[in-house]
């Protein structure tokens, strides 16, 4: 037997039948669960695979690039200006 870290319940699970790593859900709130230790069986909450808040951090990223460029520009007129006195 194991509990469900968010709604407490207990959930039948042969250690046997499992290995560390191994994600399941529980059969009362649904929440995905991963194994995290075999004897006794121990859950917690599996990490989240959210497609969506990859692409948000690589739209960051790309917004964080765009910026820089613009810094780089700036600089090279800067230099361009001070080559003209």
């Amino acid at each position: 037997m194991a509990t469900c870290p968010e709604c407490d319940a207990e959930i039948e699970v042969d250690e046997f039948d499992v290995d560390k790593g191994d994600q399941l859900s529980c059969p009362e709130c649904g929440s995905n669960l991963e194994v995290i230790a075999l004897s006794p069986v121990e859950l917690d909450l599996a990490p989240d695979d959210d497609d969506d808040e990859d692409v948000d951090d690589d739209a960051e990223v790309e917004d964080d690039d765009k910026d820089d460029e613009d810094d780089d520009e700036d600089e090279d007129k800067e230099e361009d200006e001070g080559w003209d006195e």
